[in-house]
């Protein structure tokens, strides 16, 4: 089993599903074979998603495989994660989530350079059908791009 040094989870679809307003780094609340399975880069959060309980944000769906080496101490693979933000953020997340077609959504599940597991977490608004348009033809205009001047 091997244990990298750094672990860069991407949620690749929340770009393309949603607009980005505020990006922010929450820390998590994790068990010990939690952290084991994370550092093994054994973790999704595609279809996970934030949401408030009792004034505090937990992670909702966000999957975490069990540790291989854990006993009955293993953790259960999807639970509510809580998130560990400052008061005041946490009070301008929940203000901005009363506005509506807003969502706070998880971008990113990485390790930082003092091996805290941390989540970057961004307040976003669902795309329209047309702005996805949008977003894919920009994609393969700026593909086509970088193959004329790799060409030239």
């Amino acid at each position: 089993m091997k244990i990298e040094k750094t672990v860069n989870i991407l949620n690749r679809r929340a770009r393309f599903e949603y607009e980005i307003l505020e990006e922010y780094e929450a820390g998590m609340v994790l068990t010990g074979t939690e952290i084991k399975s994370l550092r093994s880069s054994k973790a999704s959060i595609a279809e996970s998603f934030c949401q408030f309980i009792d004034g505090e944000l937990y992670i909702i769906n966000m999957m975490i495989d069990e540790y291989k080496l854990g006993t009955f101490y293993n953790h259960k693979t999807k639970r509510e994660r809580k998130l560990l933000l400052h008061k005041k953020e946490l009070q301008k997340l929940e203000k901005k989530l009363k506005d509506a077609g807003n969502t706070v959504i998880p971008l990113k599940l990485y390790i930082n350079d003092k091996g805290k597991a941390k989540v970057l977490i961004a307040l976003g608004r669902g795309k329209k059908l047309f702005d996805k348009r949008e977003s894919i033809k920009d994609r393969e205009n700026k593909r086509n791009l970088d193959r004329i001047l790799k060409k030239s």
